[in-house]
Order: structure tokens, then sequence, then C-alpha cells
């Protein structure tokens, strides 16, 4: 909320317009994509299983009953999943 104008825009553009699909299949670290089926502002079928069938060996945790923001939605969740992926 301290952002300006100009450089939030930039931000939205930056990875709304931005293609970065040639750079997922030479990922080579441990990669943990997790992401709410009922988001309807990302949807899941264009970009989180698109990504995680292209990041080789990439882990996609799906929620069903998740929209956009698990963060607020599915804290305990989501801080979990991502605790046990860094501790394997």
């Amino acid at each position: 909320m301290l952002g300006g104008l100009r450089p939030i825009t930039a931000c939205v553009r930056a990875f709304s317009e931005t293609d970065f699909r040639a750079d997922l299949p030479v990922f080579t670290m441990p990669t943990l994509i997790i992401h709410g089926v009922a988001d309807r502002t990302v949807p899941i079928d264009l970009t989180s299983r698109v990504t995680a069938r292209t990041i080789p060996g990439a882990k996609l945790i799906e929620y069903q009953d998740g929209a956009h923001g698990l963060f607020a939605s599915h804290t305990e969740r989501l801080s979990r999943d991502i605790l046990d992926f860094l501790d394997s």
C-alpha cells in the first residue's frame, strides 16, 4: 500500500506480460507449486498445472476449496505444506 502507482503498474505488467515458459524446463532446484482449484483470478489449468508439468520434478499441491489468496484463507495448511516441502 506504500508503493506509488507507476512502480505498481510496472510490476503488474512485468509479471502478467512476460513469458517465462522457456525458462521452466531448465530449473534445477526443487520446486513447490501450491494453487487453489477455485482460483478464478489465476486459473489453475492455465498456470500451475502447466508449470508443474514443465518444471522437472516439480511438486504441485492443489487446494480443492482454495481460491486466490491462500495465505489468508488457508494459513495453517499452507505453512505446513511449505515446511513439509522444505524438510523433504
